[in-house]
């Protein structure tokens, strides 16, 4: 009883202090603000791509990234942690898995200087061999990570590009040398709708040419929805196929995610 007690109490002070800042903003406003990382505004997002058709059976590989976004110091610093938890099929069958939890988490810090017009950051990315044996790599690796975003009207264009090297762990597995590079363009229909395209183009560069490159193609869209009024709860779905990928790679993702947003204010109290 005092813990359904304590949660009833935690979650009516989010709701009211969400309230203070939902009801001052339209869903357009906050569906933009969703749509940029650097915004000072703290981001939930509960990411899932199922990539699906690897190897001669054609399995599916599913990862759950859990992404919280914090912005620091009034938004000059933005921290984005993923925890991806994954489900790997053995491709080696038509059935059976081959393990399945907590992969490596990625921990993403951006200096934010202040500017007008277009928005940058830059700063560390540090991936943490939390997968074990059969879900990481074994390997500490570390890099710089750079980011920028325009928002004229009702769009959204930007990337975001990191590249990480192992410096640390089992010796006995192969050293990382991966970049990804996100594109996002985001285009604001009303009414908290939106259509978007967000490919996450990677690169191997420890693998031959040939199996170096995954290039996704596609788009999707989504809504920005308020739950009992005041909660923002920004849902969407894309659908990727890949362009170019490695002998050994998905054909296709597919992406849905549910993004809970929440002012920075719930810890200052009413301005």
């Amino acid at each position: 009883m005092n813990k359904y007690f304590a949660f009833c109490l935690i979650s009516i002070f989010l709701l009211s202090s969400v309230g203070m800042v939902s009801a001052q903003k339209s869903k357009e406003e906050l569906s933009k603000e969703a749509a940029n990382p650097l915004a000072n505004l703290m981001s939930f997002p509960f990411q899932n791509n199922l990539n699906m058709n690897y190897g001669e059976y054609n399995r599916n590989l599913n990862v759950l990234n859990i992404q919280p976004v914090i912005p620091l110091a009034g938004g000059k610093l933005i921290t984005r942690t993923i925890f991806p938890i994954v489900w790997i099929p053995d491709f080696s069958s038509e059935s059976g898995m081959h393990s399945s939890g907590l992969a490596d988490i990625v921990l993403t810090a951006f200096y934010v200087p202040e500017s007008k017009g277009t928005m940058w950051g830059f700063g560390p990315v540090v991936e943490l061999p939390t997968g074990g044996e059969k879900r990481g790599t074994q390997k500490w690796g570390a890099g710089p990570s750079f980011v920028v975003l325009a928002q004229p009207g009702d769009w959204t264009f930007g990337a975001l590009i990191n590249n990480v090297w192992s410096f640390a762990g089992n010796s006995d597995r192969d050293n990382v040398n991966h970049m990804l590079l996100n594109i996002f363009i985001v285009r604001q229909l009303g009414d908290g709708w939106y259509v978007n395209s967000a490919p996450i183009i990677t690169a191997d560069w420890t693998a031959d040419s040939e199996d170096r490159w995954i290039v996704p193609l596609g788009a999707g869209g989504g809504k920005l929805i308020m739950i009992g009024g005041k909660l923002p709860l920004n849902l969407q779905t894309q659908l990727y196929y890949n362009v170019v990928r490695p002998d050994f790679g998905p054909e296709w993702q597919w992406r849905v995610q549910a993004q809970i947003l929440l002012p920075t204010s719930i810890f200052k109290g009413r301005e």
